[in-house]
């Protein structure tokens, strides 16, 4: 009498004869049909990694070092192009699979009495695999990291880039014809002819305020904080070593309800006290350990627009950040308050103290302290902002306009000549540009 099989081998041995059932050429059919997705999947893929990157990855990509890291910057350079190639190569991997999977199916299945079931249960199954495995699994799976998804596919697209560009290169021109049909039918308003538009009419579309407010609007999308923030000489702060009732003089003097703490230097910003963490303890004794009571810093470059800032400010429920510059030094901060002033203008509550940046001698003379922010001196002035635009540099104040127009320190008393103004140095010492004089010609 024979030993009969293992039961836990049954799978198995009908695994191996349904296999041997099969003809060998279905068998390669569907492996190609596996490759076929992989390979669509992985270009379905990377076409939501490269359009979703930000402006702080970007940022990282271009200090990555390798080869990968210049591959996809080169492929950024070129989003049409890399968008008609992606699109290319999806289509002609979906298709091909589509033709491997009819092969497959009539090698395996016999439909011929049935040909419409047969039909539609191929359908039904090709369908189903290119949208759960080609589209939509690798598109989320590309977009919880676009960056390290981009970066692993750059070589790949490159080579397809270069490959495919007679395709692409075709498809590119006949969509930049039909853009160009569309685009002299479509009106082309920029930001500055929407602010212009209401300068125009500010004597018939409501009052001042109104007006102000909706430039604000207008204009809010391309403000980046370096342009609005408190810059580091004006910020209040403290040492971590501070003893706690030099802390209590310092927040009483200052009157704000969040301060930063720095460690040895402003560049090194350890955390911000909130001070109403700190009112339970105001009678702690003199050795009171306050360090305990700080919070996380929120840090954010130079380069950030404030419209980014404000959403990430309501996701984290928070008020303030840490301005940093592209070397990781503090710049200054950034309140809530100081973007919402950029929409409805000056916030002044019963604790602010009246700050004078600049005193009117007349219709076409001012006196301005060096440290005004420029979109303030515009504001003030009724200058356009884009006016200075070719000059200003990294320059955000009326001090750094100058010194970017002059390229050197200028001497008390100096006149300095750009377009309808002139600049008056009334106020300078080794280092810094403290009152300017302006006066408008014509």
């Amino acid at each position: 009498m024979e030993d009969s099989p293992d039961p836990y081998l049954y799978p198995f041995l009908i695994i191996i004869s349904a296999m041997q059932a099969i003809p060998v050429n279905a068998i390669m059919g569907l492996a190609g049909m596996v490759l076929l997705l992989f390979f669509s999947a992985l270009i379905s893929g990377s076409e939501v990694a490269f359009f979703s990157l930000n402006h702080n990855q970007i940022d990282d990509i271009k200090r990555l070092k390798g080869s990968n890291g210049e591959k996809t910057l080169y492929l950024l350079e070129k989003p049409k192009r890399l968008l008609a190639t992606i699109l290319i190569a999806n289509n002609v991997l979906n298709i091909a699979f589509i033709l491997l999977s009819t092969y497959v199916f009539n090698a395996l299945f016999d439909f011929s009495d049935h040909p419409i079931l047969g039909f539609l249960v191929q359908v039904v199954i090709v369908t189903f695999l290119i949208l759960l495995f080609a589209e939509i699994l690798p598109k989320i799976i590309a977009s919880h990291n676009p960056l390290r998804f981009a970066s692993r596919m750059a070589s790949p697209l490159t080579i397809l880039l270069n490959t495919l560009n007679p395709l692409s290169s075709l498809l590119v021109r006949s969509t930049n014809i039909i853009d160009r049909r569309i685009s002299k039918k479509r009106p082309n308003i920029s930001m500055n002819d929407l602010s212009h538009a209401l300068d125009i009419t500010a004597d018939t579309a409501g009052n001042e305020d109104d007006q102000s407010i909706l430039k604000g609007i207008v204009t809010f999308g391309n403000v980046y904080a370096r342009e609005i923030m408190r810059s580091r000489v004006d910020v209040v702060a403290v040492d971590i070593d501070t003893p706690f009732q030099k802390l209590i003089e310092v927040i009483l003097e200052a009157g704000y309800s969040r301060i930063p703490v720095y460690k040895e230097s402003f560049d090194n910003v350890e955390g911000i006290l909130y001070i109403k963490d700190l009112l339970p303890y105001l009678e702690k004794d003199a050795d009171y350990t306050w360090q305990g009571l700080l919070r996380n810093c929120f840090f954010v470059p130079e380069s950030k627009k404030i419209s980014d800032l404000l959403k990430e400010f309501q996701e984290k429920k928070i008020h303030m950040a840490i301005v940093v510059d592209e070397y990781g030094g503090t710049s200054g901060i950034i309140t809530l308050e100081d973007i919402l002033e950029e929409i409805v203008g000056e916030i002044n509550d019963e604790f602010d103290t009246e700050e004078a940046i600049y005193s009117r001698l007349d219709a076409s003379n001012y006196v301005f302290e060096g440290k005004t922010l420029l979109k303030d001196f515009c504001k003030i002035t009724g200058a356009d902002y884009s006016l200075f635009s070719e000059v200003k540099g990294e320059a955000d104040t009326l001090a750094g306009l100058i010194l970017e127009i002059k390229q050197e320190l200028p001497f008390k008393g100096e006149k300095i000549t750009f377009k309808h103004f002139e600049f008056e140095i009334e106020g300078v010492d080794n280092r810094r540009i403290k009152r300017v004089k302006v006066r408008l010609k014509g």
